[in-house]
C-alpha cells in the first residue's frame, strides 16, 4: 500500500483553527473524560474514535439539515457530514496531545460510476506506539458501512474503485482544503449540501 504523506512538520498536526478548536471548553472537557477511561495512547484514540464515529450522528443518516463545520459545533449540536465529523475526531485527539490530521477519497456520487463524485473525509493520526500514522474512518457504521479502529490494517468506511474513477489521497493535511471550507461556509441546508454540493475533488 502506498505511504502516506505529511507535507508539514508534526506540530502542525497539533495545531488549532476555526474547523479544529481543540481549545474550546466542549472538546477539552470531552477528550479528559474520553482519556480517564483509557490506559495510553492508543486506547485514548480508540476512545475518541468511537465516540465520533457512534456517538455523533451522520447529518444525512439522520436527515438534521443544519450544517455543522467546527468542531465544537460538531460535538454540541450532536451532528456533521463527514468533512464535520473528521474536524471533531482531530480536534479531540489534538486536546489529548495525539496528532492528527485529514485526509479525502473521491469516490463514486450514486449506484453507478457515470453518476459523478464527491469528496469524502476521514482521518489519520500519528500513535507513536503503533509505528506511525494511521488512517481511520469515523463516518458512521450502517448497513453495508463497518469501519473499525485498526492499527495494524486500515478498516474505513468505504474501498476505492479505482474502475469507477475513485481515487485514494493518501497525503495527511493539517487543516480542511480550500474546496470543503468553500462549501461549508456556502450551504445552510446539509441535505442540500450532501446532494448538490460537495466538491469532486481534492485538486
Amino acid at each position: 500500500m502506498p505511504t502516506l504523506t505529511t507535507p508539514f512538520a508534526l506540530d502542525a498536526y497539533l495545531g488549532r483553527s476555526p474547523w479544529i478548536d481543540h481549545d474550546h471548553p466542549a472538546i477539552e472537557a470531552r477528550a479528559a473524560e474520553l482519556c480517564a477511561r483509557a490506559h495510553g495512547e492508543v486506547e485514548a484514540a480508540r476512545e475518541a474514535y468511537r465516540f465520533v464515529r457512534d456517538g455523533i450522528a451522520h447529518s444525512m443518516d439522520v436527515q438534521e439539515r443544519r450544517v455543522t463545520a467546527s468542531a465544537s459545533e460538531v460535538l454540541i449540536q450532536g451532528h456533521g457530514i463527514c468533512y464535520a465529523k473528521s474536524h471533531l475526531l482531530a480536534a479531540l485527539l489534538r486536546a489529548m496531545g495525539i496528532p492528527a490530521g485529514l485526509c479525502y477519497q473521491r469516490l463514486a456520487a450514486g449506484d453507478r460510476p457515470e453518476d459523478g463524485h464527491v469528496l469524502h473525509g476521514l482521518n489519520a493520526l500519528y500513535l507513536a506506539r503503533a509505528g506511525g500514522w494511521i488512517r481511520v474512518d469515523a463516518r458512521g457504521n450502517k448497513a453495508g458501512i463497518d469501519a473499525q479502529f485498526a492499527v495494524d490494517a486500515e478498516r474505513l468506511a468505504f474501498p476505492v474503485r479505482e474502475a469507477w474513477g475513485e481515487r485514494d489521497y493518501r497525503v495527511i493535511l493539517p487543516g480542511p482544503p480550500a474546496a470543503v471550507v468553500d462549501v461549508l461556509r456556502r450551504f445552510d441546508d446539509a441535505v442540500e449540501m450532501c446532494h448538490t454540493g460537495l466538491p469532486a475533488a481534492l485538486d
